[in-house]
């Protein structure tokens, strides 16, 4: 990475065109556009038909960029579905200081905009993916910190903030959050660190055909605790579908309880923000956790 600052406003079509014409010649002549909605912590652009250009918004994100291409590789084979496919290594340059990526591009629609036929469906193809994942090999994978943005890490390291976000709710709603934590951080983990997704989000899932096709954004995983790959039964699932994923994402209880702690911090983090489907998602996700699901 050079020295100078990553400017997001600047990450577009054109500088996209202009660093694939500079290290990737044999691309130079393919149509470029954005893929929206866009992404918060990296840029995504789709490449003629079967690529896709993804750039990192800010410092802070930059070493996720390695990491995705040292790991998707390895870890193609130990999933049942398709993940991007890293088919170029971009360096900084003076065009634009900090590496990025070419990737196949998966074709689909992120959940978040598409319809499923079958969530039950959805749910065992989701859970046996997570379940797979967390039995790769994690010979010299990366731990959890500040690339992962801290998921895969005890709970703990939110216990300061969640002392201050939990004034967000008031009365019981308050005690049951409270509560819901105080069980996370007694909940201990056992067993060795895994693989982790660390952003299991209606944005990450690709739907094809009705069916989850693929699955994005490997930028949160990391080595240690898969709690925090739980959350969909509180944002997402419900019914069947929720026991289904519980049943076939075979974790015990203990990292169950971590899952809820995280979700309440999720949800608390969330509750205040200013689009209001994020509100609505919060208020969802701390309806069902308070309500004892």
């Amino acid at each position: 990475m050079t020295d100078a600052p990553i400017d997001a406003l600047r990450i577009d079509a054109a500088l996209v065109r202009t660093l694939i014409a500079e290290q990737f010649p044999e691309w130079a002549g393919l149509p470029v556009r954005p893929v929206e909605p866009g992404g918060n912590d990296h840029r995504t652009f789709r490449l003629g038909d079967d690529l896709s250009v993804r750039l990192p918004s800010a410092p802070g994100y930059v070493a996720q960029v390695a990491k995705e291409q040292t790991w998707l590789p390895r870890l193609a084979a130990a999933v049942p579905l398709p993940i991007p496919e890293v088919r170029g290594v971009g360096a900084a340059s003076e065009l634009f200081p900090a590496p990025w990526s070419v990737y196949g591009w998966l074709p689909g629609e992120p959940l978040a905009a598409a319809s499923v036929d079958d969530p039950v469906r959805l749910a065992t193809d989701l859970a046996a993916f997570l379940d797979a994942l967390r039995g790769a090999d994690t010979t010299g994978a990366p731990p959890p910190g500040q690339h992962s943005a801290f998921r895969g890490c005890t709970v703990s390291v939110w216990d300061d903030e969640m002392r201050d976000i939990l004034l967000r709710v008031d009365g019981w709603e308050r005690d049951r959050a409270a509560g819901i934590w105080r069980d996370a951080l007694e909940a201990p983990v056992q067993g060795s660190p895994v693989w982790f997704h660390g952003d299991v989000a209606v944005s990450n899932l690709l739907i094809r055909d009705g069916a989850l096709g693929a699955v994005i954004d490997f930028g949160c995983s990391g080595v240690g605790d898969p709690a925090c790959d739980t959350v969909m039964v509180w944002t997402s699932f419900d019914g069947r579908a929720r026991e289904v994923f519980r049943n076939i994402y075979d974790v015990d209880e203990a990292t169950w309880a971590r899952g809820r702690g995280w979700a309440v911090w999720k949800a608390l983090i969330m509750i205040t923000n200013k689009p209001p489907a994020q509100r609505a998602l919060a208020r969802h996700v701390l309806d069902q956790l308070l309500a004892g699901v």
